[in-house]
């Protein structure tokens, strides 16, 4: 009986199955050599990172990630230096387009044939759906870079997907600093033009005649120092939204040309003897009240019409004072994400002294303050002495305590009290409005001493006079 063959084995089929299993896995693998360069960079590391695999190989780990860990806490410096893996410890990475993405690290020595150390390897996983599911239980709300869990913002954030879809006019009005250009960026990359370019204008930052020109451009000769064609902001805008700011500083003899274009879909660059189209979506935004510059005379009746064919208002921070520990937090990531610092949080006495503060700056100074914060802290909590001196005038008084804890007791009084007003009285949907429980929520109106609204925004019985908690 004739023996059977095997056919022979091709030696490189170990080295073959390895290479498919790495590039077939979802989570993301490279290895480094004794120099810290990285040796191989797998398909999921190019997809988690945005780094093509010819451009990471060859460079040095750290300028591949920017990872948060990556200069005082590398965890692959760890094992290669004392031997010990590190699984699944969280950091976050900035990936090629400048996003952090959170993701899990594990680590593990490379040895050669002979057991010698030559290198380490690092497999990391994308973290940022199960961050999303996290938001979402915990009733976080996010549109774009608009970060609210107050029932006025909420609603708000509700309906800018079915605004973003239509091509109306917009008008946001606000205090200044409630974020009505983040408002802008979230409705433009909802709308059917996100590919196209968001353009936006100060246009109270500029003189009338400076403005125009911006606005539509001009060509060659137009005026004195005009030495060849300049593209304006409609045209730069060309498939994409135009961001109108300030709309309500515009001279009258510029809002004549404005309401041309909103109602030709058409203009004309200075000097030019043609019309150009207005491919262009409008969103404009003031911190006025337009309708009572309508009645003074001030702004154009027609154009004001014009513009507010939807008409948002964003409510300021002293009204939605819910919002201040989450976008305190929100602020603290992007931070710490920018200066590579460790900033874990803030303190009660913080919380309670920004909570109390009436931010006639809204969103943006509680920003401005948090960076105060980060100059003058590295890592750790952020505590009172790290706050701008004039937010803290009760502590620089000396009074202690005393005082700082009736402020809290003040701004969580104010906060429950314009809550429910805006929820109709209904002590339910306030509760979840303001992050808590309802029992939370009867306990906190016991302890200040509130009284309820008489309608509880769910029937329509009879009012009564008070209603014990």
């Amino acid at each position: 009986m004739t023996e059977r063959r095997k056919p022979p084995i091709d030696p490189r089929l170990p080295e073959i199955a390895t290479d498919s299993i790495l590039e077939s896995i979802s989570d993301g693998v490279f290895t480094v050599d004794g120099q810290w360069r990285v040796s191989s960079f797998n398909r999921a590391a190019e997809q988690i990172t945005g780094v093509p695999r010819e451009d990471a190989i060859g460079r040095r780990c750290s300028d591949v990630f920017r990872a948060s860990m990556c200069e005082t806490e590398c965890a692959l410096r760890h094992t290669m230096e004392t031997g010990a893996t590190v699984v699944n410890k969280t950091t976050f990475i900035i990936n090629a387009a400048g996003t952090r993405i959170p993701i899990s690290v594990s680590t593990a020595l490379l040895r050669d044939a002979h057991g010698a150390v030559v290198g380490g390897a690092e497999t990391f996983r994308d973290l940022s759906l199960i961050e999303e599911l996290r938001k979402e239980i915990r009733g976080r709300y996010q549109v774009g870079d608009i970060f609210s869990r107050s029932a006025s913002m909420r609603r708000l954030l509700e309906v800018l997907p079915r605004i973003a879809e239509s091509e109306s006019t917009i008008l946001l009005q606000g205090e200044t600093g409630t974020g009505k250009e983040l408002v802008a960026r979230a409705i433009h990359g909802l709308s059917p033009r996100r590919e196209g370019p968001f353009v936006a204008v100060n246009c109270g930052a500029l003189p009338d005649t400076l403005l125009e020109s911006e606005l539509f451009g001009y060509k060659a000769g137009a005026f004195t120092g005009a030495n060849k064609d300049k593209l304006g902001r409609f045209a730069l805008a060309r498939g994409g939204t135009l961001f109108l700011d300030e709309i309500g500083e515009v001279s009258p003899a510029l809002q004549v040309r404005l309401l041309r274009v909103l109602q030709e879909k058409q203009y004309e660059p200075l000097g030019a003897t043609r019309t150009e189209e207005a491919n262009v979506r409008i969103v404009t935004a003031t911190n006025r009240d337009l309708a009572q510059q309508v009645e003074s005379g001030a702004f154009r009746q027609d154009l004001y019409y014009r513009i507010k064919v939807m008409k948002l208002e964003l409510p300021p921070l002293r009204h939605r004072r819910e919002d201040i520990p989450l976008l305190v937090q929100h602020f603290i990531t992007v931070f710490n994400a920018v200066q590579n610092k460790r900033v874990t949080g803030v303190s009660p006495e913080v919380l309670g002294v920004l909570t109390a503060h009436d931010y006639p700056g809204n969103v943006r100074e509680l920003q401005n303050m948090i960076e105060h914060a980060f100059v003058l802290l590295h890592e750790g909590q952020i505590e009172l002495d790290h706050l701008p001196s004039d937010v803290v005038p009760a502590l620089r008084k000396g009074t202690g305590h005393f005082e700082l804890a009736e402020s809290i007791s003040a701004a969580e009084a104010q906060a429950i009290r314009e809550t429910l007003e805006r929820c109709g009285g209904n002590r339910l949907e306030a509760a979840k409005a303001l992050g808590m429980h309802k029992s939370t929520l009867f306990r906190k109106v016991r302890r200040l001493g509130l009284e309820l609204p008489q309608q509880d925004g769910r029937t329509r019985r009879s009012p009564r006079a008070k209603e014990t908690p």
